[in-house]
């Protein structure tokens, strides 16, 4: 296949494998918590103070027995979804503390705001996952929060959905609801239910509330991303090479870890390194060098036999205006393109991961929609190629009257429901809105049209009244 973006050769890969696993061997890599340096020390790893050192063997152990494909179980079974090998799936944004609006006003999310993600992801015939923490409502306790985006996920959408890794006990809690939402716990211990998000601190640590999630969650077999943001420099080098070489040993370290905890634990190789804007000191992930990291992500997690991960539509915009759909549609083509499995900022961000919208959310799930259809292969049979038809219409003719053409013209193309084929005349009389415009309506439209997916009453109320409970213990440890 060709392609002018770089594809490694296998002497390229492992030196950027060799460059990482001198990076661990050397350096080692902190791990802020307690329970991972004991699990490091009893598999023989040799830890000084909170700094893990790793051996090529460590990582070979670690990598024949981390899975290449697996499914994510829906409460919905006709939505699960597999993730590794030719499959992938697109989520939406995560982590944005604002909402932008159509008219470029931003204020703090609310759980309102979350609630109406959840509403728009389980309508959109294009995202395939729920995610977590698509905006931070402003206006929900932080010690509790987790527990609030957790029950909508699982009542407001019955697709797949990812967990919740804000701590140990934040990953716990969404197991313990996991667990309710699928008749027990002992019922998910062989069956994955949820993907977490795990990110380094670079360069070269992990948090102890992330390192706790990932022990928790690795433990209870539900997957994890365990990803590398690494700022080209700033947080890391100022070269993607040596980016390439950074995030590696990170996310080598963590997704040993988890195959320590329980071999066989499903992970997933990620990375949303970008590039450090030399003018702003500040993170651009609209920059070319993301889709770059992406591309090249993708070949390093197939190098490793591993589902791999990315962001999407993601743009240093802060209105859903040109800039927006270019960097978006860069970076979300490279991504489906090079082979991605998890493809999460699918929809909605603006602003380097500030902001979410509403209105950019329902352009980048169509664009998801074009992306899908433009790697779509080609079925290439006699059938589909019918030279009978061909012949039978000649020289001169025309196909738009054919048969074929009525019973295939609903179904063939790629028929856009936000992105404007009008000619003047009729754009005209429709106010001569811009896409950014014409999407505001939409985002009503849909959510008006939303309903709840069906729930066991009796399972909908262990939910809430575990939700409750915890509340209730948190705030009274709170108290004291």
């Amino acid at each position: 296949m060709y392609d002018r973006m770089q594809e490694l050769t296998a002497p390229d890969m492992e030196k950027i494998h060799g460059a990482a696993l001198d990076l661990l061997k050397t350096l080692g890599v902190s791990f802020n918590e307690e329970e991972a340096l004991e699990i490091f020390k009893a598999k023989g790893h040799r830890v000084e103070g909170s700094v893990v050192f790793f051996e090529k063997s460590d990582i070979q152990r670690a990598l024949k027995t981390a899975p290449k494909r697996f499914t994510v179980h829906a409460r919905n079974p006709a939505k699960s979804v597999e993730i590794g090998e030719d499959d992938f799936v697109f989520l939406p944004g995560y982590g944005a503390p604002f909402v932008m609006d159509a008219r470029g006003d931003q204020r703090r999310a609310t759980m309102e705001d979350y609630d109406n993600f959840c509403k728009l992801i389980q309508t959109s015939a294009y995202i395939d996952m729920n995610g977590w923490m698509m905006v931070e409502p402003a206006d929900m306790p932080h010690g509790t929060v987790h527990l609030d985006l957790n029950l909508s996920n699982m009542l407001l959408c019955d697709k797949p959905f990812m967990g919740s890794p804000v701590s140990r006990q934040g990953a716990l809690d969404g197991i313990e609801m996991a667990g309710i939402l699928w008749g027990g716990k002992e019922n998910i211990m062989d069956k994955i239910v949820s993907v977490s998000l795990i990110n380094s601190l670079s360069p070269l640590q992990f948090s102890n509330e992330m390192t706790g999630a990932l022990i928790e969650l690795a433990r209870h077999n539900q997957a994890c991303v365990v990803a590398s943001l690494v700022m080209a420099g700033g947080s890391g080098p100022v070269t993607l090479d040596g980016v390439l070489a950074l995030q590696n040993a990170e996310i080598l370290a963590g997704i040993t870890l988890a195959q320590l905890v329980r071999p066989g634990a499903p992970v997933i190789y990620g990375s949303t390194s970008s590039a450090m804007d030399m003018k702003t000191g500040a993170l651009s992930i609209g920059a070319p060098e993301l889709s770059k990291n992406i591309q090249l992500v993708a070949q390093m997690g197939r190098f490793y036999n591993l589902p791999s991960r990315s962001g999407g539509g993601l743009t240093d915009s802060l209105c859903a205006d040109a800039q927006a759909g270019a960097e978006s549609a860069m970076a979300l083509s490279t991504a489906a393109r090079s082979g991605i499995n998890f493809i999460l900022h699918s929809c909605g961000i603006l602003g380097s991961y500030i902001a979410m919208s509403f209105e950019k959310f329902l352009i980048d799930e169509e664009i998801c929609g074009m992306v899908r259809s433009m790697i779509r292969p080609l079925a290439l049979t006699d059938e589909s190629i019918d030279i009978d038809m061909i012949k039978q219409v000649g020289i001169g003719g025309q196909y738009l009257t054919h048969f074929k053409t009525f019973q295939l013209c609903r179904t063939e193309f790629f028929m856009p429901a936000i992105m404007s084929r009008q000619n003047l005349n009729a754009w005209t009389k429709g106010g001569k809105k811009r896409v950014d415009q014409a999407t505001e309506d939409k985002v009503s439209q849909r959510l008006a049209a939303y309903e709840k997916p069906e729930i066991d009453p009796g399972i909908e109320k262990l939910l809430i009244n575990y939700v409750e409970k915890r509340k209730k213990s948190i705030k009274e440890k709170e108290d004291v």
